[in-house]
């Protein structure tokens, strides 16, 4: 029990974001990397404590997920973005195997690591981390549109990407009931939804003519290289844990 409340605590973050985001106590920076290093607590719990967790408290975590989804819908900011949808997804890193949600508690983080760096290019070059304005991307600055798009193809789960890998491996060693049924629909179609939306308002449509396009620069590029080249590595190790 006492696990549970940590885990709870660890993993469904709305306290935290909520708090520093009302009190200005920290940049949304700053409470991406606070919700990342809370969630690697309690991914390192799961496995030094691995237990099954009670439905309670996953469905306490469901309706925590469900408003950080409303957030994640409402916002333009890459930086809010990353840690609403870390806390969406806390449902299945509860409800997974400790295994399987280390895996894909990993795979999430460095999608979500990928678009909070997207976030930081946004607001080198556009003034800040929002999106709104910044439309057609991939048509005038294409490696910023390239990596923006594959990272945004992983968060919506969709295969090869280690993150739907991971997903359907954790579904199929979960034990399976019908809130569980109801928990992974709306984590799927919850992370599916966001992606196409933010790919629909920047990555497509026409560039905007006010708005001085600039690439990655070529730094940025190699950064977000070894981003790719980690989650080709997590593909690898999902497709071998799905055949197992």
């Amino acid at each position: 029990m006492l696990i549970d409340f940590i885990l709870l605590f660890l993993f469904a973050g709305v306290p935290y974001y909520v708090f520093f985001e009302k009190t200005n106590l920290l940049e949304k920076e700053e409470i991406f990397f606070l919700s990342a290093f809370l969630v690697i607590c309690g991914m390192i719990l799961t496995n030094v404590f691995p237990q099954t967790t009670s439905m309670p408290f996953a469905i306490i975590a469901l309706f925590s997920a469900l408003f950080s989804l409303y957030k994640a819908n409402k916002t333009n900011n890459f930086y809010k973005l990353a840690y609403y949808i870390l806390f969406f997804n806390a449902p299945i890193l509860i409800m997974f195997e400790a295994k399987e949600s280390t895996l894909y508690g990993l795979s999430l983080l460095i999608t979500l690591l990928g678009i909070f760096l997207m976030g930081k290019y946004y607001e080198r070059n556009y003034g800040s981390a929002n999106y709104k304005s910044v439309t057609g991307i991939t048509l005038v600055a294409p490696y910023a549109g390239l990596m923006l798009t594959l990272y945004l193809t992983a968060l919506a789960l969709y295969p090869p990407f280690p993150n739907s890998l991971m997903f359907l491996n954790g579904i199929l060693n979960a034990e399976v009931n019908s809130v569980w049924y109801l928990i992974v629909v709306i984590i799927f179609f919850g992370n599916f939804i966001i992606a196409v939306r933010i790919m629909a308002k920047t990555v497509f449509g026409k560039p905007n003519d006010n708005v001085h396009y600039i690439d990655l620069a070529p730094k940025e590029r190699w950064l977000h290289l070894i981003l790719f080249i980690i989650l080709l590595v997590l593909s690898v190790l999902g497709l071998k844990e799905l055949l197992a």
